[in-house]
């Protein structure tokens, strides 16, 4: 399939588990892709594996004129952007509020949030130029629901729903739809390995034995999601959440319903 073709997407994060998995599958798919993020050994190793249609940009999201210029070298390299994946996050190491100092707050929200919000900001002129486009904005579902020992995490989650809703009605007459999804628990290093400071990972937190489909979930569940919303069989969809957990958030399965 090519349901890309002459479309050109920025992924941010664009070198991690995730969101490597989104640029091979729109590349894949006919999408020139470049390729945001801060580990210039990893991006530049990715688009030369891709080949034609693939670039790096060295972006540091919660810098405005680092997104000007992954903006600018976007269409210099392209000529139009007409998708936005807003994959970049971290999370922070596990602990009580009252035991969180500031600056670890700051961090978590200037890049999983102030990222969110300067690629909005940055990519709207952009994709206004080229006729119209997508935003994806890649949440958790840490953002549906308070997760204890990850209150910078889970805050900055929460505020991309209200700021994806905000942006899809400030852009739904430039042509431009704006959607968030909500992974849960998926097996990348984000989630097998400790945050920066932290003894444990977060899978440790976690086990998919109680989920209605009992297995972490892969990139590529997460990709496929993304794949829908920026393609044109999602055209009338704009400032909806989409869910793509397992079935975590419903509770405990029965272990076997056919008994």
């Amino acid at each position: 399939m090519s349901r890309f073709t002459a479309h050109t997407a920025l992924v941010t994060g664009g070198t991690g588990g995730q969101g490597a998995s989104h640029v091979r599958a729109l590349h894949a798919e006919g999408a020139n892709v470049v390729i945001g993020g801060t580990n210039a050994e990893r991006g530049a190793a990715l688009a030369a594996e891709l080949g034609d249609r693939a670039l790096f940009v060295r972006l540091d999201v919660s810098d405005e004129k680092s997104w000007a210029a992954a903006v600018a070298a976007t269409e210099e390299a392209f000529g139009a952007l007409t998708i936005l994946v807003n994959n970049a996050g971290v999370q922070n190491p596990p602990a009580l509020i009252e035991s969180t100092d500031q600056a670890t707050w700051a961090r978590i929200l200037d890049i999983n949030l102030t990222g969110t919000f300067l690629g909005i900001k940055t990519a709207t002129p952009a994709l206004r130029r080229a006729g119209g486009g997508v935003i994806i904005n890649i949440a958790s579902v840490m953002g549906t629901g308070g997760t204890a020992h990850y209150a910078p995490y889970v805050a900055s989650k929460w505020a991309i729903r209200g700021l994806t809703q905000t942006a899809a009605l400030e852009l739904g007459r430039d042509n431009i739809r704006v959607n968030t999804i909500h992974p849960g628990v998926v097996a990348t290093a984000f989630i097998t390995e400790p945050a920066a400071g932290a003894d444990a990972p977060i899978a440790d937190f976690y086990t998919p034995e109680p989920f209605a489909v009992p297995r972490l979930g892969q990139p590529a569940d997460i990709t496929a999601m993304l794949l829908f919303l920026a393609s044109p069989d999602a055209a009338f969809i704009t400032g909806t959440e989409h869910v793509v957990d397992g079935g975590l958030l419903l509770g405990p399965a029965l272990k076997n319903a056919s008994a």
